[in-house]
């Protein structure tokens, strides 16, 4: 089990490669990586029971989906140094050929990939099957998936957000990283949501909040409590309030680097902000 400090070393090295990646290239998303950065971190390398030896089905493990998978980036690095395919690799992120693309896609066979999530909103749906999938199978396994909060502006969520109180989905936890930023301002500017809280609440869910989304304690205390109230006949919902471009300084509290990536300079600066605890690629 890694103590606090190694998850905060583990995360501080997919700062750096997500930084590298998105610089090598100059493309990609560096906002949303960088505030899921702790997260996956936690999610990865203490909360999920998961084999590197990656089967589509995922039978007898717990399985994520990434639903707002412009924000490969923090997930290829997490996958990669969890062991699923080799760290270097990560060099190839974004290149003719590779496996590691701009989204994720499944006809390369990247192993820890089950679903293409380039279209925002159908994550929960592909979800949901997979958990009832594991109901009928009698595998007490849980589902997690991770949601952006301006990706909720995309209607299929709220019909698969019906359905998953409807049909007492209670193996799933659904994430939403609230960031209050989407590519063309904040979220409240583009399209005002109100209270999520209230939203899931009255669509039947168990709902509760994590205000520190950036610190790995409040990180594991939440995802814990979210374990312990599956089975319990609700699907379980996280608000994880995060930090959008956290670690570095001049990326956060503005929506400015959602998709734009680091000059020479600036991915100095950012680096400087981050060590490489593990080694670069």
């Amino acid at each position: 089990m890694p103590t606090i400090q190694q998850l905060q070393d583990f995360t501080q090295q997919v700062r750096r490669d997500i930084l590298r990646m998105v610089h090598a290239v100059n493309s990609g998303h560096p906002g949303g990586s960088l505030g899921c950065a702790e997260f996956f971190t936690c999610l990865y390398q203490e909360v999920m029971e998961y084999s590197t030896d990656f089967t589509m089905d995922g039978i007898n493990e717990d399985v994520f989906f990434l639903s707002n998978g412009h924000i490969s980036p923090v997930f290829y690095s997490v996958l990669a140094h969890s062991g699923f395919f080799p760290v270097s690799e990560l060099a190839t992120f974004r290149l003719i050929d590779s496996r590691l693309q701009g989204h994720p896609t499944t006809h390369e066979g990247l192993p820890g990939i089950r679903i293409a999530s380039g279209s925002l909103g159908q994550g929960l749906s592909v979800a949901l099957g997979a958990a009832q999938a594991k109901k009928l199978n009698k595998d007490s396994k849980l589902v997690y998936t991770l949601h952006g909060d301006g990706e909720l502006q995309e209607g299929q969520n709220w019909e698969a957000i019906m359905y998953a109180s409807a049909k007492k989905v209670d193996n799933i936890i659904a994430t939403v990283d609230v960031n209050g930023k989407q590519i063309d301002g904040s979220t409240d500017q583009v399209l005002p949501m109100g209270s999520l809280k209230a939203k899931f609440e009255a669509f039947g869910w168990e709902v509760f909040e994590v205000k520190e989304g950036n610190t790995i304690e409040a990180i594991l205390a939440g995802l814990a409590k979210a374990k312990s109230l599956t089975g319990k006949g609700k699907p379980v919902c996280i608000l994880l309030y995060t930090e959008m471009g956290n670690g570095v300084d001049f990326m956060m509290h503005t929506h400015a680097w959602h998709g734009k990536a680091p000059n020479d300079a600036q991915l100095e600066s950012a680096l400087a902000q981050n060590s490489a605890t593990l080694g670069d690629y």
